[in-house]
């Protein structure tokens, strides 16, 4: 199982937030998210976002640390992104 999280460098909600996807399921990052204590309420469309003070228990965990390019990339290559306006309504 490889999961990739990216630097929290996205705002919002007063914090800084990372990206937790996977490049082969989204059911094998629900286990990965599930076993590191992140609410499904955290996922969103094709990621979870996971805020900066659990970056470095998500790699402890075993999420490899990539750029935020390298994320789309991966969910791209892997057929998993899935953007706003993918979503129904």
């Amino acid at each position: 199982m490889t999961v990739y999280i990216d630097p929290p460098t996205w705002p919002g909600h007063g914090r800084m937030w990372s990206h937790l996807v996977s490049d082969v399921s989204y059911a094998e990052l629900h286990v990965f998210a599930e076993a590191l204590g992140v609410p499904r309420r955290g996922f969103e469309r094709d990621h979870y976002d996971l805020p900066s003070h659990r970056y470095a228990d998500a790699v402890r965990a075993g999420a490899v640390e990539v750029s935020s390019r390298e994320v789309v990339r991966l969910l791209h290559g892997a057929g998993l992104r899935r953007r706003k306006s993918d979503m129904p309504r």
